[in-house]
């Protein structure tokens, strides 16, 4: 995956975040873990962008690595949010998909 896939991957990504926080929020009035989810799983588009203007090697790598970490926390609320069922498994299962294929191929970037 190359670094503009990762980009772009990482921004549709974060836009569907925020649409299924917004349904949680609108729809079952659930705040709490959807607050969460909303700062993991955007933070790792933003991340991702801020690696591609690293000052060094070394600070690339780490950008990359706390985007992997946020890409882990949001895998952690997305399971968490299926299993309590605020949200239909077979909706969900798209998007913990996309999390998993993400947190698999970023350290090719590395």
């Amino acid at each position: 995956m190359g670094s503009d896939t990762v980009r772009e991957l990482s921004y549709k990504f974060a836009l569907r975040i925020i649409i299924l926080v917004k349904i949680l929020q609108e729809e079952k009035k659930e705040y709490i873990l959807s607050k969460q989810l909303m700062r993991s799983g955007t933070a790792i588009g933003a991340l991702v962008r801020e690696a591609q203007f690293a000052a060094s090697s070394a600070d690339f790598i780490h950008k990359l690595s706390i985007a992997l970490k946020e890409a882990n926390e949001t895998e952690y609320w997305l399971s968490l949010l299926t299993e309590s069922k605020y949200f239909p498994k077979d909706r969900m299962e798209p998007i913990i998909k996309d999390n998993v294929s993400f947190i698999k191929n970023i350290g090719i970037n590395y």
